[in-house]
């Protein structure tokens, strides 16, 4: 029996309810079938204002509460509704319903009602404006499934990416690379790409400093902890390289040399990721089109999500573009099937 995926709106200001509704219409058949089933789950009224003004469903997404049955594409009202959430328009709340819809997926999630969460994008000022103060939805779903070592990992084609540390001064990084928390992005990194069906998973640790530090002339990081613990990884079994100079690891990853890279600091991870995924426009300098998938690794329950922002400054005027979801989609749809297998 095929689960439902609960897709998370994210900030009902942002582009959101038109990727969700987009996403739905490109996905018709499949859901027509009954080989996917969504819920939607954010400010319902957001969802109607972007079916009407896309047209691009025959009827309306039916609302449903947690309880009871399932039409395969459904929607659930997350909190209460105050004033209109206008699109473009950051306000607190955008961040409450942004809040409510994860905390619902996730309660959903943990009872196994749903197979996972595919979230769209939040605004972290609207979010801390609504009194959570998360630096995005990386921390609230650890602090909402009680997991204190979660990993985000960025995927777009074979560059999967995962990351030692995300939101956190530059300043911050070399005293978070303990042996402990690389050995950890490790494991789950090597675990998800064998639920992502690569049974020998080649995985590369990019170097923290430049040239690997260069035997110690810029720094020692890399030496006195990456490389003991890739060497003690490969001792268990695992197929790990490195450290790599973060230089050329990118360019060896995209050539197949590797199946995943794990990046030392947010930059350095996200960068060669969206560089890839962004189309842009050489007439404009606009980007037309994006692709890539954010997975969060370590949680009890399967979240990928758009590898995006709310993008207040399309919001509501249909041209945001749904590939990113889509993916994100099916990404989901992979590691669901993959979870419950030994």
């Amino acid at each position: 029996m095929t689960p439902h995926l609960a897709i998370t709106m994210g900030d009902p200001a942002g582009i959101g309810p038109e990727i969700i509704v987009k996403a739905a219409a490109r996905l018709k058949d499949r859901i027509d079938s009954g080989d996917l089933k969504l819920m939607i789950v954010g400010s319902v009224p957001a969802l109607r204002r972007a079916e009407q003004s896309l047209g691009l469903l025959t009827e309306q997404i039916a609302e449903v509460s947690e309880t009871g049955s399932w039409p395969a594409l459904c929607c659930l009202q997350a909190d209460e509704e105050g004033a209109p959430i206008e699109p473009g328009q950051l306000s607190a709340d955008g961040g409450r319903f942004a809040y409510k819809a994860i905390e619902a997926g996730v309660r959903m999630a943990l009872a196994d009602k749903i197979g996972g969460i595919v979230t769209a994008p939040l605004n972290k000022e609207a979010l801390n404006k609504a009194g959570y103060h998360y630096a995005g939805h990386t921390e609230m779903l650890a602090e909402l499934t009680g997991v204190r070592g979660s990993v985000m990992m960025l995927a777009h084609g074979n560059m999967r990416v995962s990351h030692v540390t995300t939101h956190v001064a530059l300043q911050d990084v070399p005293k978070r690379l303990t042996p402990e928390r690389l050995r950890l992005v490790i494991d789950l990194t090597d675990k998800a790409l064998k639920g992502l069906g690569i049974t020998n998973p080649k995985i590369a640790i990019a170097a923290l400093n430049p040239h690997a530090g260069e035997g110690g002339l810029f720094g020692r990081e890399d030496i006195d902890v990456s490389t003991p613990v890739i060497a003690k990884a490969n001792a268990d079994g695992l197929n790990i390289h490195g450290p790599v100079p973060g230089d050329t690891v990118f360019v060896k990853l995209r050539a197949g040399q590797y199946d995943a890279v794990v990046a030392m600091y947010h930059d350095q991870g996200h960068i060669p990721v969206k560089l890839l995924g962004f189309e842009i426009d050489p007439a404009t300098g606009k980007w037309m089109d994006l692709s890539g998938v954010n997975i969060t690794l370590g949680l009890p329950i399967i979240r990928t999500s758009v590898d995006h922002g709310t993008a207040f400054d399309i919001a509501g005027q249909g041209i945001a573009n749904e590939r990113s979801l889509i993916e994100a989609i099916e990404y989901a749809e992979k590691l669901a099937a993959t979870r419950h297998v030994a």
